[in-house]
């Protein structure tokens, strides 16, 4: 399995080709391709390319779905005893990314393409051929 760790947002998150992640609002189009080149670390099949502080070469490529915001936050402020009460409401506007291929130095390591089949597309019953005979 392939996956790499990227920054964006000024956060960290494990990402793997063929599966969408939600990030702090990039300002792209939807429907339009980015590539993401603060990757911290890469894994393919059992060698590890990590980073100090980034990897070289390394790029992610994905696909901007939509924008959205996210849930509601309540931030509740109250001091006893003195009938002081605040009550706000934050939303946070984010991105959702599908990401597409995984690189290093122009090599596609993993792509959605030829992503690993998921358990439930492994547990479902194959075709078989079976042959009548009279």
């Amino acid at each position: 399995m392939t996956y790499a760790i990227i920054e964006t947002g000024g956060k960290q998150l494990r990402v793997e080709p063929g599966r969408f992640y939600d990030v702090e609002l990039l300002p792209v189009e939807p429907n339009q391709e980015i590539t993401l080149e603060r990757v911290l670390l890469v894994q393919h099949n059992g060698e590890l390319h990590i980073g100090q502080p980034f990897v070289e070469g390394a790029t992610i490529q994905a696909t901007v779905m939509r924008h959205l915001r996210g849930r509601k936050i309540i931030v509740y402020k109250m001091r006893p005893k003195k009938k002081t009460r605040k009550k706000r409401g934050h939303r946070q506007e984010i991105t959702r990314l599908m990401i597409n291929s995984i690189s290093v130095n122009g090599n596609v390591l993993a792509s959605a393409a030829n992503a690993q089949p998921t358990a439930e597309e492994q547990a479902a019953p194959q075709p078989t051929s079976e042959s009548t005979a009279e």
